[in-house]
């Protein structure tokens, strides 16, 4: 769709999408060099899903998030995973209030809308599995009361992948709970110019007077844009081309043999329920009231590379998941 089709979409024009437009623009001005990183937290926010990052130290992971937090209304918190962390450190505990004579529970960082988990995998199996509940349920159990979570939560985890000593590999049936695994790399030279401008920027603002306070946008904005995201049309050759996306990771066989003994395990009906809405997300952003192939196959990587499993024989020929789902994209036809 060219520019002037998509500047007169209902959607382009509506407040929720010149409010998410401003902060893209406000998150990039800020985050050099990662834009794909920009966009993938922003389809998360609108998705209502959560995002998997890995990435080599130093790649602005935790500042993606917090300039995230900068700039909406919804507080924030980060939690470093450590071997000796404890689930209720997550969660909370209930406290024993003796002058009152009852236990009081005291949230844990999990009930704030943002969250940080750095380092996920540094954390052991009940750790992970404390979170992913919260994740998966939009609760949390303590004791014998049960208690919900904000209506905005979204958790970003990330991974580092060059440090695998005293480290826990979430299982993949965990990792099913993300709903995008980000992978990010190193910036350009023109990019890695522009960040040490901007650390130098940075480091004058804090010999200077404070900043002006920024302007964040309310959660309610992101309530009404979710709404539009889901009213986006999706026309009935694509969702079958999505759906046959989905059951060729299960059974490739039906295009190439030798790609069906290379997968071990497919991506379930959350992956494609995953799909959709990350589709549909991008759509969205873009100013579209309709989704595209190009927003499926641009999604598809992120959305299916920790769902897509390669088989013994894959791994020994070298194959990963990455590698996997751009074979099914090669296969697959577009509508």
């Amino acid at each position: 769709m060219d520019t002037l089709d998509a500047a007169s979409s209902p959607v382009a024009g509506s407040g929720p999408h010149a409010a998410f437009l401003r902060l893209r623009d406000q998150l990039s001005a800020e985050i050099v060099g990662q834009s794909a990183l920009v966009e993938r937290l922003l389809v998360a926010l609108l998705a209502d899903g959560h995002l998997l990052v890995e990435g080599a130290p130093g790649l602005a992971k935790t500042t993606a998030i917090r300039t995230l937090a900068a700039h909406l209304d919804a507080e924030f918190a980060r939690v470093q995973f450590t071997p000796d962390l404890l689930p209720a450190d997550l969660t909370g505990t209930e406290v024993w209030r003796p002058q009152e004579g009852r236990f009081e529970f005291q949230p844990g960082p999990v009930f704030h809308p943002l969250l940080l988990a750095d380092e996920i995998n540094r954390a052991p199996a009940k750790v992970q599995s404390a979170l992913l509940e919260a994740m998966g349920e939009r609760q949390v159990t303590v004791g014998r009361h049960t208690y919900a979570l904000p209506p905005l939560f979204l958790v970003m985890a990330t991974q580092n992948p060059i440090e695998q000593e005293g480290t826990f590999p979430l299982p993949e049936a965990q990792l099913d709970r993300f709903l995008m695994h980000v992978r990010i790399g190193y910036p350009d030279a023109g990019m890695e110019a522009e960040i040490l401008r901007l650390a130098r920027e940075r480091a004058r603002q804090t010999l200077q007077a404070p900043p002006p306070p920024i302007e964040r946008m309310p959660q309610a904005q992101v309530f009404a844009a979710r709404e539009q995201v889901l009213d986006l049309h999706v026309a009935p050759a694509l969702e079958r081309y999505l759906v046959e996306l989905v059951l060729a990771s299960r059974d490739a066989s039906r295009y190439d043999a030798a790609l069906g003994r290379r997968i071990a395990w497919g991506a379930s009906p959350r992956g494609s329920i995953a799909l959709e809405r990350c589709a549909r997300a991008r759509a969205w952003l873009a100013g579209r009231d309709y989704v595209t192939p190009d927003d499926i196959r641009a999604m598809a990587p992120d959305v299916l590379r920790h769902r897509v499993l390669p088989s013994y024989e894959a791994l020994a020929e070298g194959w990963d998941g990455d590698r996997l789902v751009a074979a099914l994209l090669e296969r697959v036809p577009p509508p």
